[in-house]
């Protein structure tokens, strides 16, 4: 077994073991032979139930969305050359989250309808469309970074007017709390609504790994092998729109781990793009597993949100990456 295979095997086991943990912890904490026995059926009625109708739906949602954001950090880092990309550059889970507020805010939905996922995945979709429509389709990296910021102000703007045009109070503390990105709550008609997105997501991201370490080498040599970047950009956004769309439409806003993830597997891979994008997914899927367990643990009266956790870590960590790269820099131009 290879380096690679080494660490993908041992990220494995480590999202396995969390997997478990998130199955066991809660408010009534279960022994591993109690979740082993209601997942295949057997044990207790009351288990069953706590194990497969609720934590199962949040620990599946935990994996799918943690391992989507970290490819898609992953995926667009190899894309831009850029260590500090982040899976929010190109608008799609801005518009996602204005998606599923414009239906909560107009009062066609609540926080926990399964209509409010499709409006959000719609809400992402629309964006890529509008993407393509500004920048156009053979747009230049930078053009198409900047129609992204661009998408995602609009989306930001929109989403905080619904907020402020909200019918009731309650409505409105309704769209924060979404906002603020949860796991709690879910069932598996959410995983059957966000899964076939992240398929197409996964596909469309993985597909281009030989073409990240090609660009290495810069655009010219990536043309030069034979890679048509016009058509990597497009797949890369389609798939993040897709992936990271589908997260927001089921759980609300969770930062920062499609950037942590891949930064915590480049030292690893050796700092290869096209190893990187497995063991990112992977290395997210185990962070927010790892998030989701610690907010069931930490006292408090409710429960904490867990994009509230995954951004108290994850922003004093990307400040760090910052200050890393401003002085990699200033000693480089030294």
């Amino acid at each position: 077994m290879g380096r690679q295979g080494l660490l993908v095997g041992c990220l494995g086991l480590l999202v396995v073991a969390l997997f478990g943990a998130s199955l066991a912890v809660g408010p009534v904490v279960l022994p591993p032979l109690t979740v082993a026995a209601a997942l295949v059926g057997g044990g207790d009625k009351a288990a069953r139930i706590i194990v497969t109708e609720i934590r199962l739906p949040r620990a599946l949602l935990a994996v799918m969305i943690g391992g989507t954001l970290g490819l898609s950090g992953a995926a667009l880092q190899g894309l831009l050359r850029n260590p500090l990309a982040a899976p929010s550059l190109f608008g799609a889970p801005s518009a996602a989250a204005f998606g599923a507020v414009a239906v909560i805010s107009l009062g066609l939905v609540d926080a926990l309808s399964f209509a409010l996922p499709v409006a959000a995945i719609c809400g992402a979709l629309a964006s890529v469309a509008l993407l393509i429509l500004v920048a156009g389709p053979r747009a230049s990296l930078l053009v198409l970074i900047l129609a992204g910021l661009a998408v995602s102000s609009l989306a930001g703007a929109a989403t905080s007017l619904a907020l402020n045009l909200a019918p009731n109070p309650f409505a409105a503390l309704e769209i924060a709390f979404w906002l603020l990105g949860s796991l709690e709550d879910r069932s598996m008609t959410h995983v059957l609504i966000a899964l076939p997105f992240m398929l197409v997501g996964v596909v469309l991201l993985m597909w281009d790994r030989r073409a990240f370490r090609a660009l290495t080498l810069g655009e010219e040599a990536a043309e030069s092998m034979g890679f048509s970047l016009t058509a990597v950009r497009l797949r890369v956004v389609a798939g993040v729109a897709a992936a990271v769309g589908a997260g927001v439409a089921v759980a609300g806003s969770i930062g920062f781990v499609g950037l942590v993830a891949p930064h915590l597997m480049r030292p690893f891979v050796g700092h290869d793009p096209g190893k990187l994008p497995v063991p990112a997914a992977l290395a997210g899927a185990a962070l927010l597993l790892a998030a989701d367990v610690a907010v069931r643990l930490i006292p408090s009266q409710s429960e904490i949100k867990v994009g509230v956790l995954t951004a108290l870590i994850g922003a004093p960590f990307f400040i760090a990456l910052i200050i890393r790269r401003r002085y990699d820099l200033t000693g480089a131009t030294a």
